[in-house]
């Protein structure tokens, strides 16, 4: 059991109050404001030595990752467990978890977790069935045009959960697709190194999200099976989820083959607080993200120095523990996150914050100030939008509705999240009359012509004579 603060010294002694950093503008600009693209990203040396150790050469993440996807292309279910044992150290006797297992996992999940499961389900599941989907056609003298809206026939969803179970992603991901209609969805995920197996909470997801195949592999090998397909995992048309660096490069490279739903980085939060907010509750979101990842950012924007303040004491009183909670586990993370990838900045107000927000466009956007509804409009890039201090970015993780497979890096500024759309095809649909096919035909002809493209312009003339 995790001790209180009273009595756990561990990390007290390290923590300082700008262990969260307070920038001004010009600073943070060239800081934790500044985006970096995937392919000019530093590459940590301990990462690139471990890449040398099991490839025996010095290759960069993209260069390994393309040996490991070529391995799986050429050599199939046996690259797969041979890159599963080499990467994850588990022997994999059968590539795919059994409905048995997974039915099990289901009756065994304790009633309070299967309990927020399903009404998470059902939650997500009554927001996407919001979305619309629809054929249409518009039928006039002219003729008929229209769109005809299809499902895509087979997906794969890509679930993390090597280091800690994430069922939430599971529904996040799968309950979308099922609504849009997809006829075939698989689900890979790496095996735990404990039990070389996947977690019987992700299973159970499985199950009540509506997987149709799941499979215990992941990384780049678990992408490279998708997109190319191997004896056991028949290949699919599009791939979503998200995963780490090596996941992320590997949906890079299949793309073409197949569909991806984005490329996801580090995830990111930016909170634009007033002076009314609550910095403990600020605190406990930034911290919320923070321990994701050491390269995740969690960002205040705030006019207040007092906020500023306060937030800056609530960080660290929080990570060492109180009266109510206990400490942090992911302390060691945090340190990192909060030291290099997080802040505050101080803005000359609300505006600025805004038009910050809209340059760096977050995954998640929350607003702690006193009258966030005025504020929606000036909003224009940002992953998801959390209006007030009560719809905060954790429900959002887990339940509110919206999928949590968000857009990062910047990305924001031209992408959104995942949603039923990202699981259909929509096909135009010309149908016209001949009357008026003659009509528009020398107009055609006239483009052709002046594109220098003689057989378009032919084939529309040849139906006049």
């Amino acid at each position: 059991m995790r001790k209180f603060a009273c009595c756990f010294g561990k990390i007290c002694d390290k923590l300082s109050p700008d262990m969260l950093p307070i920038y001004n503008l010009e600073t943070a600009k060239q800081t934790i404001l500044k985006r970096t693209p995937l392919a000019l990203q530093e590459v940590p040396a301990e990462m690139l030595d471990r890449i040398e150790a099991l490839f025996g050469e010095r290759l960069t993440p993209a260069q390994a990752v393309a040996h490991i996807l070529e391995d799986v292309r050429v050599h199939r279910d046996e690259a797969l467990k041979r890159w599963t044992e080499k990467l994850d150290g588990v022997s994999l006797p059968d590539i795919r978890v059994s409905t048995k297992t997974i039915q099990q996992a289901l009756q065994n999940i304790p009633s309070k977790t299967l309990q927020a499961l399903q009404e998470a389900a059902q939650r997500v599941e009554i927001f996407h069935r919001r979305q619309p989907l629809h054929s249409w056609l518009s039928q006039g003298t002219e003729g008929t045009l229209g769109q005809l809206v299809r499902p895509l026939e087979r997906v794969g969803v890509y679930v993390p959960g090597g280091s800690a179970p994430l069922p939430s992603t599971v529904l996040m991901t799968v309950i979308p697709a099922r609504v849009a209609g997809v006829a075939q969805i698989a689900m890979v995920t790496p095996p735990s190194r404990a039990s070389g197996g996947v977690h019987p909470i992700t299973l159970a997801a499985a199950a009540i999200a509506g997987v149709d195949e799941v499979y215990t592999v992941g990384g780049a090998q678990a992408i490279a099976a998708l997109a190319f397909g191997t004896e056991s995992i028949p290949s699919v048309d599009k791939i979503v989820g998200p995963g780490n660096l090596f996941v992320t490069l590997a949906k890079q490279q299949v793309y073409g083959t197949v569909g991806i739903d984005g490329l996801a980085g580090p995830t990111e939060t930016m909170i634009i607080a007033d002076e009314t907010a609550n910095p403990e509750w600020v605190a406990a979101d930034l911290l919320a993200q923070a321990e994701h990842d050491p390269l995740a950012a969690a960002i205040l924007l705030t006019p207040s120095l007092k906020v500023a303040e306060a937030v800056q004491h609530q960080v660290v009183s929080q990570m060492e523990g109180d009266l109510r909670f206990p400490a942090l586990s992911r302390d060691r993370i945090l340190e990192v996150s909060l030291k290099n990838r997080s802040g505050i900045v101080l803005t000359q107000d609300l505006h600025q914050a805004f038009e910050i927000a809209n340059r760096y466009a977050p995954e998640h956007l929350a607003l702690a100030v006193a009258n966030p509804w005025q504020w929606i409009e000036k909003i224009h890039s940002a992953g998801a939008v959390f209006v007030g201090e009560h719809s905060y970015e954790v429900l959002g993780d887990y339940i509110a509705g919206p999928s949590h497979v968000l857009p990062t890096g910047g990305t924001a500024r031209f992408t959104s999240s995942l949603s039923c759309l990202d699981f259909v095809r929509v096909i135009g649909l010309v149908a016209l009359h001949p009357e008026t096919s003659r009509k528009l035909s020398p107009l055609a002809a006239e483009i052709a012509y002046q594109e220098g493209l003689d057989a378009h312009a032919q084939a529309a003339l040849r139906r006049l004579i």
